[in-house]
Formats: C-alpha cells, structure tokens, sequence
C-alpha cells in the first residue's frame, strides 16, 4: 500500500451502506480540486460501494482501496469538476 498525502480522514466505521458513499460525497465536496480524502470504513460493501461511485461521479478519483484488516481504507481524489 502507498502512502498518500491525506488533506482530510473520513472515519466512518460502524456505519453500513449507504452511510460511507453519502458521508464522502458530502466530504469531498468540501474540499480543494486535488485534494485526497481517505475514508475509513468497517463495511465491507463499501469496497465496491466506494468503487462504483468514484467510477460513475466526474470530479473524483479512487485511487486506492486497502482490505488487508478490519478497517476498509479508500484514497479518493477529488480532480477538476
């Protein structure tokens, strides 16, 4: 896993869909064109969740998602709108 320069963590353990997509579309709208928001979250479905939202949204990038423990970790940049 890399390590990426976060301007913000998202924690959202202990919230299950669609909580983690909800709470990062709100998030990333907050921040700077280029910014990465990384989003903690305890529900497995959020690693497709997460994917398929980044995936079909214009002003955002997933960059990387980690499974290796309990917690999810995503790093979704936010690019131009």
């Amino acid at each position: 896993m890399t390590t990426h320069k976060t301007a913000e963590v998202l924690d959202t353990t202990g919230q299950n869909c669609p909580m983690p997509v909800v709470k990062t579309k709100q998030t990333i709208d907050q921040l700077e064109e280029g910014a990465i928001l990384e989003v903690l979250a305890t529900d497995p479905g959020s690693m497709s969740d997460l994917a398929g939202w980044a995936a079909a949204t214009s002003d955002v990038e997933l960059i990387e998602q980690d499974e290796r423990s309990e917690i999810f970790t995503h790093y979704i940049r936010k690019t131009d709108s």
